[in-house]
């Protein structure tokens, strides 16, 4: 008898997941909790809900969320064809129906003779080959019983991410580098001088900023073990500057005196592409912290590849607990999803599509899927399992993750357009050289 893939979670990654794997001629036994288990962010009982917004980002090929696009579209991808059939007027974005997308995934996973849908609450992880897809609303159950595989310390219940600019966006005639107590221009840390009016100006639009209003079930116990800034920034106007923006041990070579507060930027990567704004994690809005954070002395003009977020997510330290290919080393499980820490729709899609392309390659005895760096997804699974990524936090695609473009220095949008263009052509070799990795066993529902 073959063997049976048990897939935990009807998402977006699941149900991308247990398509795939269907239409290679793999059955799948897709677990969904709801409609008999709590799920509080969602509000049907339908497959793949978009629980929040019903965008999926731009479709422009110059922007990484395009990109993305375009390679799961080159990857055969179950779910991108529905969404685009399902589609709603958003200019220049793939939005869709929610009510629809969710409809015809729901439809196409229960008429699959491969696939058997069980509605039941999973409680703990099923033997054999199994793929974790269960979102970042993970049951207490499920998580108590991953934190048993993966170590407890190695899952987070609380999603508390500061923003992350783009390296090139960056006005270093402001900013410079230096550590604390370290001489000028060394050290690990850029860092952000600002004048006491600077800071006043700063400190005042900072705490009459614009909030999001988060759920109960998002909020609950959340700021025992991380304050957003802006609510330590209401304890006083000097709190910030005697804490995350003391600036001591920090000279400003401008000035060759110590700045009055000094906001620091932590690199994300090896390659310094992207820098975290350190200490920042925030409730504003995306719109609030675009407008207060750009006052940031040096960020004037910053690009913002994540924003501040704190929300109930459970994922786990990817870059200490999976291999590269998201599973769990000397396991018969992989992760998909929010809960290996890549954030958004589209992400959840990939990978969900990449778990399933792993999977098949696994049980045909072909060597594992492994993306090039350069593209969106391959540089976001890259910096989501390199041990060097710390401390680990949610990510989604952005063009701050993949290697830079040797040579001219060139406009944002030139300069995207040569990342995307790169991508596609690195991937298109890479498929070309393992066709076996995406053939597909049928190409409508699974029908021999």
């Amino acid at each position: 008898m073959a063997e049976v893939v048990q897939i935990v979670g009807a998402g977006l990654a699941g149900c991308e997941c247990a398509l795939s794997l269907a239409d290679r001629g793999i059955a799948v036994r897709l677990f969904e909790q709801r409609p008999g288990g709590d799920a509080p962010a969602h509000h049907t009982s339908g497959l793949a809900e978009l629980v929040c917004s019903n965008s999926l980002k731009a479709t422009r090929h110059d922007s990484a969320a395009g990109l993305l696009k375009e390679e799961l579209e080159r990857m055969g991808s179950r779910l991108l064809p529905i969404a685009r059939r399902c589609a709603v007027p958003a200019g220049g974005a793939l939005a869709v129906d929610r009510a629809q997308f969710s409809r015809e995934v729901t439809q196409r996973v229960e008429q699959h003779p491969l696939i058997e849908l069980r509605r039941e609450e999973v409680r703990a992880i099923p033997r054999g080959r199994v793929v974790i897809a269960a979102g970042p609303l993970c049951s207490a159950p499920l998580a108590q019983a991953l934190m048993e595989i993966v170590g407890g310390e190695r899952l987070a219940f609380f999603d508390a991410a500061a923003p992350v600019v783009d390296a090139q966006s960056i006005n270093y005639d402001i900013a410079f580098s230096q550590s604390r107590y370290e001489e000028q221009g060394t050290g690990d840390y850029l860092n952000c001088p600002f004048s006491a009016q600077q800071y006043e100006a700063f400190w005042h639009q900072l705490v009459e900023a614009g909030r999001v209003i988060a759920k109960d079930f998002e909020t609950r116990d959340l700021f025992n073990a991380c304050q957003p800034v802006e609510e330590i920034a209401r304890k006083g106007i000097d709190t910030l500057r005697f804490g995350t923006m003391k600036p001591v041990g920090i000279i400003d070579p401008s000035t060759q005196r110590r700045p009055w507060a000094v906001v620091q930027l932590r690199s994300e990567n090896a390659m310094r592409t992207a820098y975290n704004i350190v200490g920042f994690q925030t409730n504003l809005t995306w719109g609030e912290q675009q407008r207060v954070f750009r006052m940031i002395p040096g960020l004037e003009e910053a690009e913002f590849l994540r924003y501040g977020v704190m929300h109930r997510n459970t994922f786990v330290d990817a870059p200490r607990v999976l291999d590269s290919t998201f599973a769990v080393p000397g396991t018969t499980i992989r992760l998909a999803g929010q809960i290996t820490g890549t954030e958004g729709y589209v992400e959840a899609i990939a990978s969900g599509a990449l778990a399933a392309a792993n999977v098949a390659a696994e049980l045909r005895g072909y060597d594992v899927v492994r993306l090039p760096r350069t593209g969106a997804l391959g540089s976001l699974v890259a910096y989501a399992t390199d041990p060097n990524t710390w401390p680990y936090q949610p990510m989604h695609v952005n063009f701050g993750l993949v290697p830079p473009i040797e040579g001219a220095r060139l406009k944002k949008r030139d300069r995207y357009r040569a990342y995307a263009d790169r991508a596609i052509a690195d991937l298109d070799a890479y498929m070309g050289s393992r066709p076996e990795l995406f053939d597909y066993w049928d190409d409508t529902n699974g029908e021999a």
